[in-house]
């Protein structure tokens, strides 16, 4: 499903994680990098999120190389998903510009939004992003100026346009000096993560109530799956 195989050893770390047989929330990721090859800690985080159960990824760059959306496939696929991630890097503040296209053609008024746009009504969507910039970079009076919520303000409202709720991102800053072993870990933190989402094991209120959904996967815990 991933363009390119990531070439790490991460699925050792998965076999522990058990699932929950009974029906769960079905989750759409949605992800958009244009030069996925060079970019190794999505490659892990696609790497891992691929295959899972109930778990859809459209890889918009490798589908849509013209940029031609098939706009009724994706409607389609967001009506027969509960929880819809976009999933990309942070490209100057923002997302990649198919992603940006995705946004403006899919999300139709009178289907998204509007009066009569009503299709997404209640679904969750919340942004899985990488980062050059580390944790320091993206705070009141660091590099950046602003912290990253305040960077996805425009998701968010999109969000809400669209009678969703978005929740608070998983975020992977400091991408550009990190070892294999952090990309790895990364990753299994990533799939923790989908996976708590998929067992609706982390009460709604608290995730509304938090600042990043890495919050809910720390590495202390990583270390007793």
């Amino acid at each position: 499903m991933w363009r390119t195989a990531c070439g790490l050893t991460v699925s050792r770390f998965l076999s522990n994680l058990l699932f929950n047989p009974t029906h769960m929330p079905r989750i759409l990721i949605v992800f958009a990098h244009p030069l996925l090859e060079k970019s190794r800690v999505q490659q892990v985080l696609l790497a891992v999120a691929s295959g899972m159960p109930d778990v859809t990824v459209t890889d918009l760059y490798e589908r849509y190389p013209d940029f031609n959306i098939d706009i009724d496939r994706e409607q389609e696929l967001l009506a027969g998903h509960d929880i819809i991630v976009w999933q990309h890097p942070l490209y100057w503040y923002s997302c990649p510009a198919l992603l940006k296209q995705w946004i403006d053609l899919v999300l139709e008024h009178g289907w998204a939004y509007g009066r009569h746009g009503h299709a997404l009504e209640g679904k969750k969507i919340f942004s899985a992003i990488t980062s050059g910039g580390s944790t320091d970079a993206y705070q009141e009076g660091g590099f950046n100026k602003y912290t990253i919520r305040e960077y996805l303000r425009p998701f968010e409202r999109t969000a809400e346009l669209c009678r969703t709720s978005y929740w608070p991102p998983f975020w992977v800053p400091g991408v550009h000096r990190m070892a294999q072993g952090d990309m790895e870990a990364w990753g299994i933190r990533y799939y923790a993560l989908l996976t708590a989402l998929r067992k609706g094991s982390i009460p709604e209120e608290d995730i509304e109530r938090s600042v990043l959904l890495n919050d809910f996967v720390s590495f202390n815990q990583m270390t007793s799956i």
